[in-house]
């Protein structure tokens, strides 16, 4: 991104944003901001999620310093996960994005309807 006046979304950018605010992220990272947890507690916080999705999230979530990885020297060996410093100032922006769509879901949803018929008007011709 360049300036205040000019929004460029490059690569980079996009591929962070995509792998921060995808549908899995999201939720790991609303569990992780309450609390560290091990992989089972977050499978049954996020009862949707297959267990390959979430350690794909977890992994791109780590990778990105969202989140670490801290392996327990206890027997069974325990990994927790928990939100980086860097990850918690995510909270806001997310949470201002969240705000947003719900103010303009209406809106949305209006808009939704009108395109769909449009769609079948056109569908029809």
């Amino acid at each position: 991104m360049d300036t205040a006046d000019e929004l460029r979304i490059d690569a980079p950018h996009r591929e962070l944003l995509d792998q921060i605010l995808d549908k899995w992220s999201l939720s790991v990272l609303n569990e992780l901001c309450e609390r560290p947890c091990r992989f089972n507690e977050l499978r049954r916080a996020i009862p949707q999620v297959t267990q390959k999705s979430l350690t794909a999230t977890l992994r791109r979530l780590e990778r990105n310093g969202v989140i670490e990885r801290e392996v327990a020297s206890t027997r069974p060996v325990a990994i927790r996960y928990r939100i980086t410093p860097l990850g918690k100032t995510l909270r806001h922006p997310i949470d201002v994005l969240l705000a947003w769509a719900s103010q303009n879901m209406p809106a949305i949803e209006r808009a939704r309807e009108e395109f769909a018929t449009r769609e079948s008007e056109d569908a029809g011709m």
